[in-house]
Parts: structure tokens; C-alpha cells; sequence
């Protein structure tokens, strides 16, 4: 069993500056051993934590989906120490990373069911882990329809943007891209994300949706569902934000008598009603 505080050896093979302001990458990982990539099995939702030697490890959601094999992709914001020093790491340089962490988003749960995705800006990452997943062609049938909103405050901050393309093109989902504002060049939607969810009405009926973003997207977007007719047990978003070790020893991640990183990140709303609200 791998040690769970020893990193994997990891070679950055691509990175992507997705956004206008350079300051989110997405960074395309390989091991450097066949054992490692072997044993590190994941699902959507879940995250590591991303070593740079010297410098210190940063949790992270995984960006890209296991039906992506050869390859572990994370979408990551300029921030701190580690995310800095990532940003000015280049092809073909080596790290280390832990994991997988956490629970995924629940798949069995979401089985038969019709899928609504809502994002917003860069917490889109382990959204789109999902929906690829539920994409691939071999998973497609194990859901019913699915309906993406993703939003962003301008064009330039949208991120997969090459991926959006294809799936508005597919026609088994439903994709919708919006921005706050667009710029000369946005022939788009706009308009805020809770308002989009609103007009677009998704029907409650054997369906959940699966909600990540800025808290106050979140915050104006939850009684959108609500007046929908969507329970809080049919609503799931994920604590990634609380993440510290990741492995439920130093303490920082709980919320009450949950530890973050061990219980979740993922979490229907009824599970949060039962929590202090300290998150």
C-alpha cells in the first residue's frame, strides 16, 4: 500500500494558460512509475495534493476524468508559495503528488438520474472531471440528461474553452456558456448564472444538480433550485476550499464532527444542514 505522506514521482508534460490573466494553468501530469499510475485509482470529486520539493504541497481537485487514461490533469490558480512556484515550473520538470484524496462525487447515486451541472469560473475543475466521465462513450447510458450552466465575469476568464466548443456541438448535452459581460468579440449568452438557471427552469423530476463555484454564486443560485422544486438532498457541492493534509491529521478541515478531506469534499445540502455553519 503506498505510504500516504510519501509523493509519487510526476513529470509535467503540458501546461495550458487558460484564462486572460495568466493566472490559471492547467498542468498535465505522467508518472514516473507504471506502479504508481497503476495503483492511483480516482473518480470525479476527488483531489491531491500537488509537491513541488522544497516548497511545500497544495490540495487540488483532479481537472481531467479516469476515462483520460496515461495522465492526471489539475487546474491550477496563482496563489500562494506552491501555486507560484508551479506556475513558473515548465515542461519536463518533476513534482510529486499524493493521493487520490477525499470522496468522489456519487456516482451510483447519479446513475438513472438526469445530471445538472452549474459552475462558475475557475471551481469548474472536478466539473469537468464529471462531465467527461459522463460523457465517455461507455458511461453515457448510465445517465439521463445532462444539462451544463458554466459562467464566467468575462470571455477571457471562461476556462476548457476548446472543450466547451465540442460540447456545445454534441447533442447529448446540453451546454450552456454565459459571462457577466461580454467583451467585442462574444457572440455568447449573458447574464449571471443564477439568472440562467432560472431560464433555463431545469425540471426536478428524477434529476440532482451538482453546484461549484464562488460562494456568492452559490449563495444566489441554491433558491433558484429551491423554487424549482429540488430537494437538499437531490443538491451536492464540495468543500475542496477546506482541504489542508488531506488525510484527516492536522485538524484544519473539519466542520464539526467532520473532517473535510476524510469525509467529503463532496456533500449534499441535507448533509450540510447538520453541520455548524462554519464552512
Amino acid at each position: 500500500m503506498q505510504n500516504p505522506y510519501i509523493p509519487m514521482p510526476v513529470k509535467i508534460v503540458k501546461v495550458v494558460n487558460e484564462v486572460d490573466t495568466n493566472d490559471i494553468k492547467t498542468f498535465r501530469l505522467v508518472f514516473l512509475n507504471k506502479e504508481d499510475e497503476e495503483s492511483f485509482k480516482y473518480l470525479p470529486g476527488q483531489f491531491a495534493e500537488l509537491s513541488i520539493y522544497g516548497k511545500g504541497e497544495s490540495p487540488i481537485g483532479i481537472a481531467s476524468a479516469p476515462t483520460q487514461p496515461g495522465y492526471l490533469e489539475f487546474t491550477v490558480q496563482k496563489a500562494g508559495l506552491v501555486t507560484s512556484t508551479l506556475h513558473d515550473m515548465e515542461e519536463g520538470a518533476e513534482m510529486g503528488i499524493r493521493g487520490p484524496l477525499g470522496h468522489p462525487w456519487p456516482i451510483e447515486f447519479l446513475e438513472g438520474k438526469n445530471i445538472v451541472v452549474v459552475g462558475g469560473g475557475f471551481a469548474f475543475t472536478t466539473l469537468r472531471s464529471l462531465i467527461n466521465y459522463m460523457l465517455f462513450e461507455e458511461n453515457r447510458k448510465r445517465f439521463g440528461k445532462i444539462t451544463v450552466v458554466y459562467g464566467a465575469r468575462t470571455p477571457g476568464l471562461l476556462c476548457y474553452k476548446e472543450e466547451l466548443q465540442a460540447w456545445e456541438k454534441r447533442s447529448d448535452i446540453e451546454m450552456i456558456t454565459t459571462v457577466d459581460k461580454g467583451d467585442a468579440t462574444w457572440k455568447g449568452r449573458e447574464g449571471f448564472v443564477p439568472t440562467v438557471c432560472k431560464e433555463v427552469a431545469p425540471n426536478p423530476d428524477n434529476a440532482v444538480t451538482v453546484i461549484c463555484g464562488p460562494p456568492i454564486m452559490i449563495r444566489f443560485t441554491l433558491p433558484v433550485f429551491f423554487d424549482l422544486g429540488f430537494s437538499k438532498e437531490n443538491i451536492l457541492t464540495s468543500l475542496e476550499m477546506r482541504m489542508k493534509c488531506g488525510i484527516g491529521k492536522c485538524g484544519r478541515c473539519n466542520v464539526g464532527h467532520k473532517y473535510v478531506c476524510k469525509d467529503g469534499p463532496v456533500f449534499s445540502l441535507a448533509e450540510l444542514d447538520t453541520l455548524p455553519r462554519d464552512f
